[in-house]
């Protein structure tokens, strides 16, 4: 299962981004946060907005949780 983190910073248009592991667009390490293990993005999701109002996945990386 991958481990995913979220971007402590928001994007322009205001969400943190949520992204697996090896993401070609994972922040630096001092700008992520750590999430956990998860078996889909759904979960880290949850766990994100435990601390982040309005989060999204990465396009990329996390298509399916990615708001359309």
């Amino acid at each position: 299962m991958p481990s995913y983190y979220v971007n402590k910073n928001d994007q322009s248009t205001g969400e943190h981004e949520v992204h697996k592991d090896g993401c070609t667009y994972l922040p630096e390490e001092q700008n992520r946060k750590y999430l956990g293990v998860y078996s889909n993005c759904q979960d880290a999701i949850k766990e994100a907005k435990k601390d982040y109002y309005n989060v999204d996945g990465c396009y990329y990386c996390c298509y399916e949780c990615h708001k359309r």
